[in-house]
């Protein structure tokens, strides 16, 4: 009897002290059991199995309670990490990471699934649910502005693709996700980038649809690269080879129309740097070099805007 006083003034001496040194924790929170002669913390606590605090957790989740049911999962990871139902609890974090509007976070849930779990039955289904969160980003109509505030950079977007990509580097994902990967360089002008990403599906995934996608995308990218160095005839003759290699190659493909388009608008940025050039020597009297210019124009650009306009200087200064 005595040795149960002492060890009563010992347990509660010692949950004093504790509480002393954590003042946020409530005596409240804490519970004398008999059973086990100590104080314990019912938050704390888990169920006496994983199944039943599996279960116990997606109470919370099918109540629409992500915070509580997340809490629970977390407990069940920490008490049970070598249960099969451990990666599920993590699986169902991203789940309710997606529910609470957190896709980054999310995808780093799934992802410990993938990384503690390799083995897991939801690895496939996994690699599709990142998948699809990166290209949710990458399509919102607002995505800088948006993914700013709710992921805190684009450049995660990039991350996730990879992600799925190293995963599953042959399933269904990995060549559409490394064209993305190109697209979202391109749309961020950062043109060589873009190229060799678009040149890395074409290796990588040369029997996928991605690979013809790509090497049009190619043609575009050189095409941007034309327009940000100005008269640079040499990346517009790329582009334009580039575009009827394209033409040629795929007559039938959706794609085609939009590379004669390309094709044109070239054809027509060569013929006003021609142009531009002939006027400037116009302009310094050169007239010799300025009729060679304008001749060019109209003989070989005689189909763009630029053809008429030739003549007519020509015209002016005599040929």
């Amino acid at each position: 009897m005595l040795n149960l006083q002492n060890m009563f003034r010992r347990n509660v001496a010692l949950s004093a002290i504790f509480l002393v040194l954590f003042p946020s924790l409530s005596p409240a929170d804490w519970i004398w059991t008999p059973e086990t002669g100590k104080f314990i913390n019912p938050k704390w606590e888990v169920k006496p199995t994983p199944e039943d605090q599996l279960e116990y957790a997606q109470s919370f989740k099918d109540k629409g309670n992500c915070k509580k049911a997340m809490a629970e999962f977390k407990k069940l990871i920490r008490a049970y990490p070598r249960a099969k139902e451990a990666p599920e609890a993590e699986f169902f974090i991203g789940q309710c990471q997606e529910d609470m509007h957190k896709p980054y976070e999310a995808y780093q849930a799934y992802q410990l699934v993938i990384d503690k779990y390799p083995f897991s039955e939801r690895a496939a289904q996994i690699v599709g649910l990142e998948y699809n969160i990166a290209n949710h980003l990458l399509e919102n109509k607002d995505r800088s502005k948006w993914a700013e505030t709710v992921v805190g950079s684009d450049d995660r977007v990039i991350e996730i693709l990879r992600t799925v990509i190293k995963d599953a580097p042959y399933g269904k994902f990995a060549a559409i996700s490394q064209y993305k990967i190109g697209l979202y360089f391109k749309e961020k002008g950062m043109y060589q980038e873009a190229r060799d990403e678009f040149e890395k599906t074409m290796n990588d995934y040369p029997n996928s649809e991605w690979a013809q996608a790509s090497k049009f995308q190619i043609a575009m990218a050189d095409t941007g690269r034309a327009s940000d160095a100005q008269h640079e005839q040499k990346v517009t003759s790329i582009a334009m080879e580039e575009f009827n290699e394209f033409v040629k190659t795929h007559p039938d493909s959706q794609l085609t129309p939009e590379a004669q388009a390309q094709m044109a608008r070239l054809k027509a940025r060569e013929a006003e740097n021609n142009f531009v050039i002939a006027k400037f020597y116009e302009k310094q009297k050169n007239l010799k070099a300025a009729r060679i210019y304008y001749k060019e124009v109209a003989s070989n650009y005689a189909d763009t805007s630029w053809g008429p306009k030739a003549l007519a200087q020509l015209k002016i200064i005599g040929e």
